[in-house]
């Protein structure tokens, strides 16, 4: 028995570090979904291969340990790589909610409207709305511009709100699986003009459809002059490749601590898959997550920006 569980460990240590290493040969998409839990992965893999030493004294669990380690390490200088420098917190001008609420949500939808409400955001930017379809004229009240939802198109799934005239607003489609759920538009703050990029992006192990769409977003960015914005549900952290590659050639930076979003059951112990990013001149001054989901399965983000 105590063989067996000795080798059973070993063997699923040994898969799951596989995995993981195989992003340093091969893009391949399907690997999206592991190595955006690289860090957890490789914990768990440093956890069993200590398990197995524990059983037998060989020096293959401890092989295992080592190249565990190794890799969790290396998940956190990636972390560390697009990370943006901390800005004051004097410097707050403006602030942003992102928030996929959960097209299944079973929450009273005006409880999430008061959370909407209360979190005194002057741009609001939701995923898979609809269920936020009966408070529309509630939230229009103190957010009178929109996009999504009636506006620029029928469908409900992505939406901007906004306390400013929209200086610039466009929807358009980000790939090839679903339809307006890429939202461009520009707000002034402080006399200089802001875009907001909005995005909803398929889940990675929907084959390669995932790469296809940060490369269409990499060149709204390319289109893109001053001070931008991005917020959205990306169903990735910026662990893997491709969003690496995305955040390198579009100049993008994320917080320097970015909360986890999703499984919501698993709280600061997640993955942050949710994200937002900026451009220089805009600074992050605090990103944090929303203390309650709302009946979503994912944590809604309120971030604080400044202008350099």
């Amino acid at each position: 028995m105590r063989h067996t569980l000795y080798c059973a460990l070993c063997l699923i240590a040994t898969v799951a570090l596989g995995l993981l290493s195989m992003r340093y040969l091969t893009r391949l998409w399907v690997l999206t979904f592991f190595t955006s839990a690289q860090t957890h992965i490789a914990l768990f893999g440093m956890t069993l291969a200590a398990l197995a030493f524990l059983l037998r004294r060989h020096w293959y669990p401890a092989l295992l340990f080592v190249a565990a380690g190794a890799l969790a390490i290396h998940s956190l200088l990636i972390l560390r790589e697009h990370a943006a420098p901390a800005a004051a917190e004097t410097a707050a001008s403006f602030r942003l909610l992102s928030f996929n609420i959960d097209n299944e949500n079973r929450k009273d939808p005006a409880h999430i409207a008061d959370a909407i409400l209360g979190s005194q955001a002057d741009v609001v930017a939701i995923y898979e709305a609809v269920t936020l379809l009966p408070e529309m004229d509630r939230l229009a009240k103190a957010y009178p511009y929109r996009i999504g939802c009636g506006v620029m198109s029928q469908d409900c799934d992505s939406l901007v709100m906004s306390k400013r005239p929209f200086l610039t607003a466009e929807m358009r489609d980000l790939g090839m699986i679903w339809r307006n759920r890429l939202i461009v538009s520009a707000v002034d703050i402080g006399g200089k003009p802001v875009t907001f990029v909005s995005a909803h992006l398929s889940k990675p192990y929907f084959d390669a459809f995932h790469r296809d769409e940060l490369v269409v977003l990499r060149n709204v960015f390319r289109d893109i002059d001053g001070a931008a914005i991005l917020s959205g549900d990306f169903n990735a952290s910026v662990l893997p490749p491709d969003m690496r590659a995305f955040l390198t050639r579009s100049g993008l930076q994320h917080a320097s601590s970015e909360p986890a979003t999703w499984p919501i059951a698993a709280g600061d112990f997640g993955i942050a898959i949710d994200h937002i990013f900026v451009r220089p001149p805009v600074e992050i001054v605090a990103v944090r997550r929303l203390p309650d989901s709302l009946g979503s399965n994912h944590y809604g983000l309120i971030a604080d920006f400044g202008l350099r």
